[in-house]
């Protein structure tokens, strides 16, 4: 099981709320990614998912934590199906509005027993919505290709192809939104700690907020989104023998797409 040797503690706003979160990530010997919020547990898995608005969102009756999806990618990118984490909010720490920030916090908690299973599709799946695209095809090594069309010109019916060889810009790739809807959301209880260090702002004028960290940065955090998203039904794309093809997804997609999934996965030693 993939977990980590010593526990660590990070705390940033978190990016819905804008409230300081504080997370306290633990090892452990028993298999399975569990959020600790005032005295309740929840499992990472993606039957808990109650609400895909605006980000990923674990739930019951008793507990509800929001944004899971930047840490879950960051397990996946590490190997990790093992691990607590403590929360003083229930939404988590923003960080650098990717992965990367938590990828270095496990580093340095030195990672132990990746899981680096190959996985394997028994059958393809198929979400299909109107322009909304994503399908799962079994294939002799992993191919994924993610599209988005936006109003602006860098990301106009733009398509991305995950280069393994360039992982780090996928792990650093910020999440973003229009500029000119900020406000609107931020009235709305959203987006309210978001920052130039952690969002990337589209602009009207086809211009953004900040500089690129790489090349179409807003593609790039959409697969990461959707690497974390997947990793809720136990699939790590990464370890995927696979063809994936989405067109003009987001949350909803992914998550509908993994529930379908799961149950046609093939996991080799």
């Amino acid at each position: 099981m993939g977990t980590i040797t010593k526990e660590f503690i990070v705390k940033s706003a978190a990016l819905m709320t804008g409230i300081e979160s504080e997370a306290r990530v633990c090892p452990s010997e028993k298999k399975g990614i569990r959020f600790h919020f005032n005295g309740e547990t929840i499992e990472a898995v993606v039957e808990n998912v109650v609400s895909t608005e605006h980000c990923t969102v674990l739930g019951n009756s008793k507990i509800k934590i929001m944004l899971i999806e930047h840490f879950m990618a960051a397990c996946a990118f590490c190997g990790i199906n093992s691990i607590d984490v403590y929360l003083s909010h229930y939404e988590l720490p923003i960080l650098d509005g990717a992965s990367k920030e938590w990828i270095e916090n496990f580093k340095k908690a030195e990672i132990v027993n990746p899981d680096k299973r190959t996985i394997k599709l028994k059958e393809p799946v198929y979400y299909l919505n109107g322009k909304t695209h994503l399908v799962v095809l079994p294939s002799d090594s992993l191919n994924l290709t993610y599209s988005v069309n936006y109003k602006h010109k860098d990301l106009k019916n733009r398509w991305v192809s995950l280069n393994k060889e360039k992982l780090e810009e996928i792990e650093e790739a910020r999440t973003f939104g229009y500029l000119s809807e900020l406000e609107m959301l931020q009235k709305a209880g959203y987006g309210r700690g978001a920052s130039l260090e952690n969002t990337l702002g589209l602009k009207d004028d086809d211009t953004y907020t900040t500089e690129l960290k790489s090349e179409y940065e807003p593609v790039k955090h959409k697969v990461l989104d959707l690497i974390g998203d997947f990793y809720l039904a136990g699939c790590n794309i990464l370890n995927f023998k696979a063809e994936i093809i989405v067109k003009e997804a987001g949350h909803t997609v992914h998550v509908n797409a993994a529930k379908s999934l799961k149950d046609k996965l093939i996991m080799e030693e």
